[in-house]
């Protein structure tokens, strides 16, 4: 008998066999684009399942894309005179305190004019992802500059922007538990921009001094 005809032939599969893996095969493309593929890219959920698995927050927002316009107000450039710097404007405060849930981010960012200064202080209740940076006037947010991204829940000190734009934190809670963080700052910034995780954009105001109001023992 001929060796070749001691070889069998594989089976071919039946129409019906490939029909089943074409449909399955379908399937879960559709089911890996309506669970992860449309939440973390488009921000689309309709089964909820992105929002669950906490990346919903990865999809970018049409508001968030668009760069912040620098303020209407004067911007607070410092003059140097010898070793001091003056400003042709007032010093200003500002405190915000952001609550978090699971997965949940905020952005919290001031206007700053080059080479002006801000004073902060920040604490977290929990562990939180975090990045401090800032985003040159007119420049999209994928162009932003990173200037500290060390695992911190505090952080106390002075910055001076490198360029005029807003500069800020991005905290992220990347656990199943609540985060607090609060912030307090000073300097010559004359607006706060708050980013959500939901692609929202709100204008916050900031105080000069007089409008505190002073402590009387």
């Amino acid at each position: 008998m001929d060796q070749e005809n001691d070889i069998r032939s594989p089976i071919a599969p039946t129409l019906v066999e490939l029909g089943r893996a074409v449909g399955f095969s379908i399937f879960v493309t559709v089911l890996i684009l309506v669970t992860l593929v449309l939440p973390a890219e488009y921000g689309i959920d309709p089964l909820g399942a992105g929002r669950a698995l906490g990346i919903t927050v990865l999809a970018p927002s049409t508001e968030a894309l668009v760069p912040v316009p620098p303020p209407n107000s004067a911007v607070l450039a410092p003059v140097q005179e010898g070793l001091v710097a003056y400003y042709p404007g007032e010093y200003q405060v500002d405190s915000r305190e952001f609550v978090l849930g699971p997965y949940e981010y905020v952005e919290y960012k001031y206007h700053l004019a080059q080479n002006a200064t801000m004073l902060f202080s920040w604490v977290a209740s929990g562990d939180v992802a975090h990045d401090f940076h800032g985003d040159r006037d007119g420049a999209p947010a994928s162009a932003a500059q990173s200037f500290d991204q060390q695992p911190r829940r505090k952080a106390d000190g002075s910055f001076t922007a490198p360029f005029s734009g807003i500069h800020g934190w991005y905290w992220e809670n990347p656990g199943g538990n609540t985060v607090t963080v609060r912030v307090t700052t000073s300097g010559f910034y004359t607006a706060a921009h708050e980013f959500h995780f939901d692609g929202t954009r709100v204008p916050r105001e900031v105080r000069a001094l007089d409008a505190i109001t002073a402590r009387r023992d």
